[in-house]
């Protein structure tokens, strides 16, 4: 019988094609019924014509339909992926950063930590919790992968309202070490065994060893880093290319120095001036850069690299508007190989999926959703336990009562539980003005915050 795979938010060309050129891929899963699903009926138009001219011309045995309807796409679903927005994203986000800046808050990013990642989880996981609700009355034994922000949140969230559901959060900052960790070690790849954990956007390097002699790695991510990555272009570099060469560059699955044709950034720590203090202080290599890194840590603000920061939101606007999307057969995520683990038994370790946390990071209760790396298998996605030391555990705990609280206020409808979220988050340091901020947030939002009572 064939596999049925639905796509929540196909409409969405970046998601819908991204996905459907990485199962067009897959020999496991050739002549699966692939249902696109999304709430716009042109864009979903327009992402079924695309992949049904795309296997017509490939000659591929997959099967294609697209609907409107949640419940009719769910019916018999083995596998569902999940990734959608609410509202015009970059006009919401730029409110999540500025009238909390209006309040005196400094954030590093705003869309997964501090008050910006509390109000886009406020508004993102209800509809989510929606499509989760037929799930688990339509289809429960299927196999929920969602990629959309902000991962930590929704997932502890889902879990806390479905705790039955085989619900994962998946994310590709865990493939920059593919890209940066061979050239910086003058190995391949396939020689490292590596793990990393944390929180979504917020884990680091924990084992480094090369394969073929057995030997620690480490030392030499930490004796090599600091050259390598001062060095390393970042978005600012990408930007200013972009402005004067008119054309914008393909970083996906290159370091930023291959794509700018081997030159060393304009800037020393380029994108990464905070990653250096977590490298230098701490002594672990994080995963991702300051953007995603900082939103976590109140101190961030003051070592961040911000104007590599505003250069990378500059260019992924400017890059989501520019970019004319198509279906390519190149693996861009995770999710098919997980999809194919599942079905054929293998085995396999994958390096980082965002799960309850069932004793995985000791440090962490088991409500809150971690990222581990796991073992896929028939039976599913098994967290394997990692060691996170107490230093990058102390950051990480300082993210517990705001995941709670998030998920309480949602789950409640509660804006006095908003209030107690912004209070415990370490990113904020402001009292008094907090249920105004709230209330005005409310107000500009209420589309998709008018349940908080």
């Amino acid at each position: 019988m064939a596999t049925k795979i639905v796509l929540v938010g196909a409409g969405s060309a970046q998601f819908g094609y991204g996905t459907l050129g990485d199962i067009f891929q897959s020999t496991t899963l050739y002549g699966s019924e692939i249902v696109l699903l999304d709430i716009n009926p042109v864009a979903l138009a327009v992402t079924e014509k695309t992949a049904r001219d795309f296997i017509a011309h490939q000659d591929l045995p997959f099967i294609i339909s697209a609907t409107t309807d949640r419940r009719e796409a769910l019916r018999g679903a083995e596998f569902v992926i999940i990734s959608i927005e609410v509202g015009d994203r970059f006009a919401l986000w730029d409110l999540d950063w500025q009238i909390p800046q209006q309040y005196g808050i400094q954030q590093v990013y705003g869309e997964n930590g501090g008050p910006g990642g509390l109000f886009h989880s406020l508004r993102i996981i209800p509809p989510i919790l929606d499509i989760c609700a037929d799930i688990a009355d339509i289809c429960p034994q299927a196999w929920v992968f969602n990629y959309s922000n902000p991962m930590s949140r929704i997932c502890t969230t889902v879990h806390r309202r479905f705790p039955e559901l085989n619900f994962v959060g998946m994310c590709h900052e865990i493939a920059s070490l593919e890209r940066y960790l061979p050239e910086m070690l003058g190995t391949s790849f396939d020689n490292l065994n590596l793990r990393a954990g944390g929180l979504n956007h917020f884990s680091v390097l924990l084992e480094a060893r090369y394969k073929d002699s057995g030997e620690d790695a480490y030392a030499d991510v930490r004796a090599k880093a600091p050259d390598y990555f001062s060095r390393l272009p970042g978005y600012s570099d990408i930007l200013a290319y972009t402005r004067i060469h008119g054309k914008v560059l393909e970083t996906e699955g290159a370091t930023e120095r291959a794509a700018l044709g081997g030159r060393d950034s304009a800037w020393e720590w380029s994108d990464r001036t905070l990653f250096k203090e977590i490298l230098q202080k701490f002594n672990y290599l994080p995963i991702t850069s300051d953007s995603h890194f900082g939103e976590y840590i109140r101190w961030a603000s003051e070592v961040s690299d911000h104007r590599g920061i505003l250069d990378f939101y500059t260019f992924y606007r400017n890059y989501l508007g520019q970019v004319q999307p198509s279906i390519e057969l190149k693996m861009k995520e995770r999710v098919v190989a997980i999809m194919e683990g599942i079905i054929n038994d293998s085995g396999y370790e994958e390096a980082a999926v965002n799960i309850p946390n069932k004793g995985f990071i000791k440090q962490l209760p088991e409500f809150i959703a971690v990222e581990v790396p796991a073992i896929i298998d028939r039976k599913g996605v098994h967290g394997i336990p990692v060691e996170v030391p107490s230093g990058i555990a102390g950051l990480l705990c300082n993210q517990i009562g705001v995941h709670d609280l998030t998920a309480e206020a949602i789950l409640n409808g509660s804006r006095d539980l908003v209030i107690q979220a912004l209070l415990v988050d370490s990113v904020n340091d402001k009292c008094r003005a907090i249920p105004e901020l709230v209330d005005v947030m409310i107000s500009r939002q209420s589309p998709w915050l008018n349940y908080l009572k």
